[in-house]
């Protein structure tokens, strides 16, 4: 900025001196080009001044405190890593960590920020429904002028932000995405004498794989595969193609799913749906029994299982590793669904640049290397920070296969944005307990789901 200050200072003087040597009638000039460069100076002046200000408060010696609105402060393992990265190299600014609490969190956070006094510099964004409200109460500010003046790239996100999109306009970044892949007990697989699933299966593959491994005799059963009661264990196997989506309003393509998880269900290749809902079974249980060969889920139940592993809590599944997610015939291997954590900036936000500077760091590159480090799943990744995740203390020690499991080509939100979500969701769990506890046929069931939804998007 000094730089050119000076150039444009140098250049108004030589203008001067130029006209200086001509004719008496050059004096006008004279006098011109000095006020221009004057002008021209000044203006530089300013610049470098605001400039300078809007680094001082990201990283310059202006005192800056930013207000986190967060939830669950003392049980996640990543908020004190991720700021103490970021106050190493911006030293000047100290961020508050203010936990609003999980039950409730959005709508307490919707409240805050609709009030006259909230003063959140950064706020953590849940999940998509809570996300929608706070967009259509006019609280967030849209990112996407920063995102571009940044030259930030949003690929690095694998199509998530793009569905995130309101109104074709980005209201929060993520910094954590936790995406599903397949658990597998190794010893169920040596058991049988079957060869483990790999990272470039399809769903018909999967099936008969899981079949090879099940045994239906009374006492010891062994299940080729687990399905939590969460509609998306059944139901999103379907949106991998990037052709549908959960609030489309159309859900034919869920069929080939239930039939294949039903027929299952029938042949004892995996437990009964209505039992787990009675018995409230948690998926990391039924996996510990060491009865389950597989089982999709998401990467959330890395870090529990490896800790309650190394508890000695769990016995039977010690022997496991990861594959990628099953994909349909044509759609390529690593396309996945996924559950994302983002970041936003408030409109009401006392210190915008420095907050923005922030939320770069945490959903940026070096943000998920500290979120790696801690052994949850950063938004954006590299190879870099899918080896520092399976460098982790407890991960598979298998040829790469679980490693080469954390990368992905593309991922699809389990709920996209859209201001129907809550209502959509409600409709499209009722089918799926109506449709696994078998009190419908599949074909009812997807029906209903069809007609259910496309009232809601008609009001």
């Amino acid at each position: 900025m000094k730089k050119r200050i000076i150039s444009s200072v140098m250049a108004a003087t030589m203008v001067a001196s130029l006209a200086a040597c001509g004719s008496s009638s050059s004096q006008s000039t004279t006098a011109a080009a000095t006020e221009a460069a004057k002008a021209e100076t000044t203006a530089a002046a300013a610049a470098e001044t605001t400039a300078a200000a809007t680094e001082a408060a990201a990283g310059g010696d202006e005192a800056v405190t930013l207000k986190w609105a967060l939830w669950d402060k003392d049980a996640t393992v990543y908020y004190q890593p991720l700021i103490d990265a970021y106050t190493k190299e911006h030293p000047n600014v100290s961020i508050e960590m203010v936990d609003l609490g999980s039950t409730d969190y959005s709508t307490v956070l919707g409240t805050q920020l609709s009030g006259s006094g909230s003063d959140f510099d950064v706020v953590t964004i849940k999940d998509v429904p809570g996300y929608m409200t706070l967009v259509n109460k006019g609280v967030l500010e849209p990112l996407d002028d920063r995102i571009a003046a940044d030259g930030i790239d949003l690929s690095q996100y694998k199509g998530i932000t793009d569905q995130v999109k309101i109104s074709d306009k980005l209201y929060e970044l993520p910094f954590r995405s936790d995406f599903w892949v397949l658990y597998y007990n190794k010893d169920v697989f040596d058991k049988a004498g079957v060869d483990y699933p790999t990272n470039d299966m399809t769903w018909e593959q999967y099936d008969e794989l899981a079949r090879k491994i099940t045994d239906t005799t009374a006492g010891s059963e062994v299940y080729g595969a687990h399905y939590h009661t969460w509609r998306s264990t059944v139901m999103l196997d379907g949106i991998l193609d990037g052709k549908a989506t959960a609030v489309d309003g159309n859900y034919d393509f869920a069929k080939p799913y239930y039939d294949m998880v039903i027929k299952q269900q029938d042949d004892g290749v995996c437990m009964d749906y209505a039992t787990l809902k009675t018995q409230g079974l948690h998926y990391s249980d039924a996996f510990a029994q060491g009865n389950i060969g597989m089982m999709n889920m998401g990467t959330w139940f890395l870090s529990t299982l490896i800790a309650k592993i190394k508890s000695g809590e769990y016995t039977d599944c010690t022997n496991w590793g990861i594959v990628k997610y099953p994909h349909a015939e044509g759609v390529e291997p690593g396309s996945t669904l996924a559950t994302i954590t983002c970041l936003a900036l408030p409109t009401s936000a006392p210190h915008k640049d420095a907050a923005w500077d922030f939320i770069k760091f945490v959903t940026g590159e070096e943000g998920a290397t500290v979120m790696a480090g801690t052994g949850n799943i950063p938004a954006m990744s590299n190879d870099k920070i899918v080896s520092s995740i399976a460098s982790m203390d407890g991960f598979p020690a298998d040829d790469t296969t679980s490693k080469d499991a954390l990368v992905t080509t593309h991922t699809y939100l389990e709920m996209p944005a859209n201001d129907k979500s809550a209502e959509i969701e409600t409709v499209l769990n009722e089918q799926h307990d109506l449709i696994m506890t078998e009190s419908e046929d599949v074909d009812t069931g997807i029906k209903n789901m069809n007609e259910g939804v496309q009232a809601i998007l008609q009001k």
